[in-house]
């Protein structure tokens, strides 16, 4: 497959030669003369590499970086400058560089550096891990807003005993939310206690949360402890609550507000102490003025209520994600893997996620399972993902219909003519060494002109 490389240079020149070079090599090459426009290009269509200058007008190349990076961490970047003083070769380094090459380029050492790059492009360099802070447990990745939010109300709220519901689309981890208020409560030596509403018909739902006696009901062979008497002095986390039946809503009311439950077949009341944490991924407000949710158990839980963003509203955490699945996945697998393609992340990253987090964890491990090689790319992806990628952005890289050593010879010709044949002004324009120019008017036929 024919790789796509990204140049950002605002010498046009420079530019032109350097898609003239990529190009005969057997690369895509698409072009931008500002930061701010590759940022751009490379939020519209995915890249393999992206070749950048660092003075430019607007957006310089390592504020760039920085950008590039911070959207795709498996994207590599390499820069070019004239000014090689350590310390901008520092800056584009820390900032997440693959590596930098000096002005004026050397082609041989422009193409070991461009091959490198490409082979070694599944390397998440420079960018470590984000953890939400905090009482969050390890599975809650990501830095992006939404998730700093989280976690700040999470820490808040997680030291009261007040109820919480946790909303959020199916698969956004609202569980994990559940599992980090337990964490961070008074309550966290004691158990946190899971029903999920949506799994059990309606009486066996209540059996479930209250317990029964022995004989309640057919095949109730012994007396049985329901999930309050178990979670009491911790938390139970009642997930997918608006399945619940409404009759079965009135139980759970009571149990709620007079502290105590009755089993299956008992008329014994029994005190629990028990803090409830609730999670549906439905609108139960909208159900509650609608009659399909009591209204008053809805007030009851929604104490302090939580939004769990879904995939698509953090992005940015996406890389995080699939390389924490990545790791996960590997060593089950016992398979050893470098990351994935930059191709490969930037569907990710497009992609819509209509399973969010759950989905993405089915995708990797998938990918884990079929990957042939130590790098996941586009292909080991499911079909969804390939299906749903983006049209390419149609503009920066179109040499008019010219071959590309047209394309080259009229950019040596067109820089000679402004400098008036001197060699080396021209190759100082074209950012190549002497040498180089030398030889490329020699290929084209332009070493008898005059000059110096």
């Amino acid at each position: 497959m024919t790789t796509r490389i990204l140049v950002v240079d605002d010498d046009r020149a420079h530019l032109t030669m350097l898609v003239a070079m990529l190009g005969s090599w057997g690369h895509e090459v698409d072009t931008a003369d500002d930061g701010a426009i590759a940022v751009a290009k490379v939020r519209q269509r995915a890249y393999d590499l992206v070749l950048t200058d660092v003075r430019m007008a607007e957006v310089d190349g390592i504020e760039a970086l920085r950008q590039i990076r911070h959207y795709n961490p498996y994207l590599p970047v390499l820069i070019m400058t004239a000014y090689s003083s350590v310390d901008t070769a520092v800056e584009a380094l820390k900032a997440g560089a693959f590596d930098y090459l000096h002005k004026p380029l050397d082609f041989d050492e422009l193409r070991r550096g461009v091959e490198r790059a490409l082979a070694q492009g599944g390397l998440l360099r420079g960018v470590d891990r984000p953890e939400a802070g905090g009482n969050a447990p390890a599975d809650m990745i990501g830095d992006s807003a939404p998730m700093r939010e989280l976690s700040a109300m999470i820490r808040a709220v997680a030291p009261s005993e007040a109820s919480v519901l946790i909303l959020g689309e199916s698969g956004t981890g609202k569980e994990l939310v559940a599992k980090a208020l337990h964490a961070g409560s008074p309550r966290h030596a004691r158990s946190l206690v899971t029903v999920n509403c949506a799994a059990l018909a309606e009486n066996l739902l209540e059996s479930e949360l209250f317990g029964h006696e022995k004989g309640a009901y057919t095949g109730a062979e012994r007396q049985r402890d329901g999930r309050f008497v178990q979670a009491n002095g911790g938390t139970l986390f009642l997930d997918e609550i608006g399945e619940m039946a409404v009759s079965l809503q009135a139980k759970l009311l009571r149990a709620l507000q007079q502290g105590e439950v009755q089993r299956l077949g008992s008329d014994k009341s029994i005190r629990v102490d028990v803090r409830v944490i609730a999670a549906t991924n439905r609108d139960l407000e909208a159900e509650a003025r609608a009659g399909s949710f009591r209204e008053d158990l809805y007030y009851r839980i929604n104490v302090i209520s939580l939004h769990v963003p879904a995939l698509r509203e953090r992005a940015e955490d996406i890389p995080h994600l699939a390389r924490h699945f990545l790791t996960k996945f590997a060593a089950r697998n016992r398979k050893t893997f470098r990351g994935f393609s930059p191709r490969a992340m930037d569907l990710m990253i497009h992609y819509a996620w209509p399973g969010n987090v759950r989905e993405l964890e089915n995708a990797v491990e998938r990918a884990v399972i079929l990957a042939p090689g130590e790098l996941v790319t586009e292909e080991d992806l499911p079909a969804s993902l390939r299906g749903a990628e983006k049209k390419p952005h149609d503009g920066g890289s179109a040499n008019g219909g010219q071959s590309l050593e047209d394309v080259e010879r009229e950019a040596i010709v067109r820089t000679l003519d402004q400098v008036g044949y001197n060699k080396s002004e021209a190759a100082r324009v074209l950012g190549v060494t002497r040498v180089t120019l030398r030889s490329k008017m020699k290929k084209f036929g332009l070493e008898q002109e005059g000059g110096q």
